[in-house]
């Protein structure tokens, strides 16, 4: 299957602890460009939040913690971020070298635009201005490993048995149907402001090329899901304490006198 790999825009950066990212084969987190912070990740009943301010730019990093290459599926709203289709983890997606970091900035437009993300209100998300408004408000990467080829050796050994493919695409079907039912379980709550998604902005330069990629396994090795609303929206439902600091990058101060020896 040929998916996409970036191949400028590499980024070494370092995750400042598990507050900020989510995942084990591959750590996820999200930038806000606007800002210039990496929004900390909430934990509440075994689901991912974070709080989105509305008009920021965004990006998604992923970073690969293993020592071969990964296939991610990235999914923003319920669309896939490559092909502009109904998400499914059977999809196109990126692929990451051992090690490596990289950032998704977009809407994927050709090999080398895409359209910039940004959080706005629900009925300007582009899911919803696409006719699919119900998976507004979260970001999926399934994680895919490369199929190993064996050695000559042990070609001829006995294969063990695997579970057929339509076994396989009832469990992931099955998966996403209670993804979906999660997604619809938190957003039904009532909240103080509008909802937010995902914006259709500015176009800009980011490069990428075709490479193949056979996977190892029809189901993903690894889903990871993060939530995302408004700051007040999650107070307001309990995620994030109240009185909980919200970081300033910026903040009013002035250089100190050194201390008296």
């Amino acid at each position: 299957m040929r998916s996409l790999v970036a191949v400028l825009g590499f980024l070494v950066f370092g995750l400042t602890g598990h507050a900020f990212a989510a995942g084990g084969l591959a750590d996820v987190s999200v930038y806000d460009r606007s800002s210039g912070q990496v929004l900390p990740v909430y934990t509440t009943d075994g689901q991912r939040y974070i709080a989105g301010q509305t008009g920021n730019e965004y990006e998604l990093k992923i970073r690969n913690n293993t020592s071969e290459d990964i296939l991610a599926v990235v999914s923003v709203d319920g669309v896939n971020v490559v092909t502009g289709e109904t998400a499914a983890t059977s999809q196109s997606g990126y692929v990451i070298s051992p090690w490596r970091s990289f950032s998704i900035k977009g809407w994927r437009k050709s090999l080398t635009h895409v359209a910039a993300f940004y959080f706005t209100d629900h009925s300007d998300a582009y899911a919803t201005r696409t006719g699919r408004p119900d998976d507004v408000g979260v970001i999926g990467v399934a994680i895919f490993k490369r199929k190993q080829v064996p050695p000559l050796a042990m070609q001829q050994a006995p294969r063990l048995q695997e579970p057929a493919k339509d076994e396989m695409r009832e469990r992931s079907s099955a998966a996403n149907a209670d993804t979906r039912s999660e997604v619809a379980g938190v957003t039904a709550q009532p909240a103080p402001e509008k909802r937010i998604g995902t914006g259709h902005g500015r176009g800009e330069t980011s490069y990428a090329r075709y490479v193949d990629f056979e996977r190892a396994s029809d189901a993903p090795n690894e889903m990871i899901a993060i939530r995302y609303d408004t700051r007040a929206n999650l107070v307001a439902r309990g995620i994030i304490p109240a009185t909980a600091h919200q970081p300033d990058p910026f903040p009013a101060h002035f250089v100190p006198d050194p201390p008296v020896r």
